[in-house]
């Protein structure tokens, strides 16, 4: 039976070890009730105006998306580092730029956010179909080099009714024509306050939620910094706000050159900043 390797943030060569070999780990304790009481707290109100709807698959499905790629019952919001300054703590968390330095610098040499959101998934909602973070860069062919790790940050506990994740452990290492049986998709169960990570080329999905109540995560992932980012993160977080945040915030949210590429006549914060 496939299972997911749970580690201590206090073991980072493991963790390694763990994504290394099977495409995702469970790290339990990364964030205390004070931060998720924060995040709530400031992202609330953005989630309480949001669609819990399918709308989104109507925008997904007009740029040649599959129609039902988004499940509905769920609340859903993005732009989190202009939204949230609890969020941007996680941004530069040890434990993600660690993880990020030894599996993503070696094809590059920097790397960046690539996607935001708060994810609060209700009673009802359906299963998401199996997909790689790494998918909309078809050029490279499966099983394609480390080019994306993701998180999903656990607000409340999850559980296999609740709707968490589903991962297909070792699913990075397949080629593009293995599918997962049943028994080899795995539900992250995980206590809140924990990160689920996994490689860019993990089969992963939303699950389906069973029970009455509401699972919420937040999901925060990094590309290389020679990648189109998922989020255009110069339109959500625009250069007027990008020049308040603290530079390694700015930095990953791209606001700096990768040999030569993204340059700019927008000047830093300060004469400190200048790389």
């Amino acid at each position: 039976m496939a299972s997911i390797p749970v580690c201590s943030k206090d073991s980072p060569a493991e963790v390694l070890a763990a994504l290394e070999r099977e495409g995702c780990v469970v790290v339990r304790g990364v964030i205390d009730q004070a931060q998720r009481d924060a995040i709530a707290r400031e992202l609330g109100p953005y989630l309480e105006t949001t669609d819990a709807g399918t709308s989104l698959n109507k925008k997904y499905e007009a740029e040649g998306g599959p129609a039902d790629f988004y499940p509905g019952n769920t609340k859903r919001i993005t732009a989190l580092v202009a939204k949230s300054e609890t969020f941007r703590t996680f941004v530069t968390h040890p434990l993600m730029t660690s993880v990020c330095d030894a599996l993503l610098k070696p094809n590059s040499r920097t790397y960046q956010v690539h996607a935001t959101a708060a994810l609060v998934i209700g009673p009802g909602a359906t299963e998401q179909m199996l997909h790689r973070e790494e998918d909309p860069f078809q050029f490279f062919k499966v099983p394609r080099p480390n080019m994306i790790v993701a998180s999903m940050w656990a607000m409340t506990d999850f559980t296999e009714a609740n709707g968490g994740t589903h991962i297909v452990p070792g699913s990075h290492r397949w080629p593009q024509d293995r599918v997962a049986r049943p028994d080899e998709v795995v539900a992250a169960a995980m206590p809140a306050g924990s990160v689920l990570l996994w490689m860019g080329g993990t089969l992963h999905g939303a699950g389906a939620n069973r029970v009455d109540q509401w699972r919420y995560g937040v999901f925060l992932s990094y590309s290389l910094g020679w990648l189109r980012q998922e989020e255009n993160q110069f339109i959500d977080v625009p250069p007027h706000l990008a020049r308040t945040l603290p530079k390694p915030v700015r930095d990953l949210c791209g606001y700096r050159m990768h040999l030569g590429l993204g340059y700019s006549d927008v000047p830093p914060k300060s004469a400190q900043d200048e790389p």
